[in-house]
This record gives C-alpha cells, structure tokens and sequence, in this order.
C-alpha cells in the first residue's frame, strides 16, 4: 500500500480582527495512511511536519524527548505482551488442573487411585515431565534427542549482564554475579558447546540450549548428582518424530518399541530377533540339538 499524505492549513474562525491574528492561533491538520511494511515511512513524516510547522527541534532536548516517547511506546508494548503470555500461562495452567482433578474424580468413581506424575518410582527413578525432562526447585529441563532445553528461574527484572552461563564441553555454570551458583556442576554427557546459547526470556528466567555430542540417547539428568528419571517413560512428541531422518527415525522407533516392551516384560527386537535366527536354524538343522541354545 503506498502512502499518501495530505497536509492542511486551517484557520479558526477569527474572534478578533484578521489584523491582529497571531501565527500561533493556527491549527494545522496532518492525515495520512500508514502502510504495515513500512511504518517508518509515517513516523519520518510525521516528524518533518512537526520541523516545517513548529519550532521543536530547535530544542536541544527534541532527540531526547522523541527517544524518551518511543522507549515508552516500546515498553508499553512489551508490558502488553507479557501480560498476554501472563494470561496464556495461566489459563493453561488452570485447563491442566481442570483436566487433572476430572481424571482424579473419573479415577474415584472407578475405584482406581492416580499416582502424581513427580511422584518416585520404586527404584528411585522419577517420571519425566511433559517434555521428557524433569522440574527442579530451581530450574526446570526437557529434551529431545538432539537438544537438552534447561529453563532457569531467575529475579524478575534480571538483565543479561547480571548472568554468569559458562558452556564447557562437559561442564555448565549458571547464576547471576556476586550470588552462588544456581547449577554447576558436570554433565551427565557431552555437548557441542559451539552449537549451544543461551538468553534471557522475560526478564525473568534464563533460557539455555545445549546440543548433544551423543545424539542417539535419552538423558536421565542434567548435572549428574541430580535427581534421575526414568527413561524407559520418556515419549517423543509425534511431531518431532516425523521431522526426522529415516535412518533416526527408524533408531527412535526401535528405542520406542524396546522401552513398551520392557514396560510389559516382553521380549526386545534383539531378542526377538535372536529367537527368530533360533528358530531358522532349528527348521534347518533339525538334528542338531538346541535345548542348552540361550533364548534371551
């Protein structure tokens, strides 16, 4: 949309004798239309009726003054967008707890008992969360298997030059200058520290992503000494599978099927595999004797 600007001098109606009219009883009309790909276009000219028709950037505060108005345009709009994510957060986590307690209440009716999802296993191991990581007190990870996400709650207000995140090979360090550290400690596997970075989100947590050396196995934790999920219980998001390679696709897949299979005390696909070659060789070499042949 290309913009057309119009600029209209009007006089009010003279009250006292045209005569004695002074500049400043003039009112001058700006219209204009603004085109979304290119805004700036408006704002420049904007700013040169105000130099052409007034006397305001003979004001050696003007720069200041016109970047003080935009720094408050800026900040409105971002206060707006935190208050909408604010609001999204919310009403998500209020719709989990609706759909949990009516899970709870079908569960009574039914006489069955829920665990909750964070509570520990028998063998120490804990569920992992949605994104197949786990909530700490302090900080929060998921995965996939080529990423680990690590969210770090931090002060609202934080700034990024208030951030220590040193990225080593096998080795994470984050906190904020002049406290103690919130993780430090050594990974459970190595990562690719050029292909990892970290930000600030909000203003309120640290955002890290870490690239996995080993692209081809689940974590059971960040920084070893932490609590351990259970992998076997860890369940990649049908989305991400398909986004992914034949070759990986067909690893996750395998991985997958080993872990239900696990689950249900069946047989693996090596050891289903194992049985079938077995089973080829009886039919081939019926005199032979297979009865001390291990099948698992």
């Amino acid at each position: 949309m290309a913009i057309i600007s119009d600029i209209q001098e009007e006089q009010r109606a003279p009250e006292r004798k045209p005569s004695k009219a002074s500049p400043s009883s003039k009112e001058y009309t700006f219209t204009a239309k603004i085109d979304r790909r290119n805004p700036l276009d408006l704002v420049e000219k904007t700013l040169e009726f105000i130099a052409r028709e007034s006397d305001f950037f003979k004001r050696e505060s003007s720069e200041r003054e016109v970047f003080a108005l935009a720094r408050r345009f800026r900040d409105k709009e971002r206060k707006k967008e935190e208050e909408e994510r604010k609001k999204r957060r919310q009403e998500e986590e209020e719709r989990r707890k609706k759909e949990e307690a009516e899970k709870k209440a079908e569960a009574e009716l039914r006489g069955e008992v829920i665990k909750d999802e964070t509570e520990e296993e028998e063998n120490g191991l804990k569920n992992p969360n949605k994104g197949n990581g786990l909530d700490l007190e302090k900080y929060s990870w998921t995965q996939s298997l080529q990423e680990i996400n690590v969210v770090v709650h931090v002060p609202p207000g934080t700034k990024s030059s208030f951030v220590v995140c040193e990225i080593k090979k096998n080795h994470l360090k984050v906190g904020l200058k002049g406290q103690p550290p919130i993780i430090d400690g050594e990974l459970l596997q190595s990562i690719k520290p050029d292909d990892c970075y970290w930000s600030i989100e909000d203003q309120s947590a640290v955002s890290i992503l870490l690239t996995k050396h080993n692209q081809m196995e689940w974590w059971k934790c960040l920084v070893k000494g932490d609590p351990e999920i259970d992998t076997h219980k860890v369940e990649p998001e049908p989305s991400k599978l398909s986004e992914l390679d034949s070759e990986m696709r067909r690893t996750v897949e395998k991985m997958m099927f080993d872990q239900r299979q696990k689950q249900l005390g069946l047989p693996t696909s090596e050891e289903i595999e194992k049985e079938e070659m077995l089973k080829k060789l009886m039919s081939e070499h019926p005199e032979m004797d297979f009865s001390r042949a291990k099948r698992k």
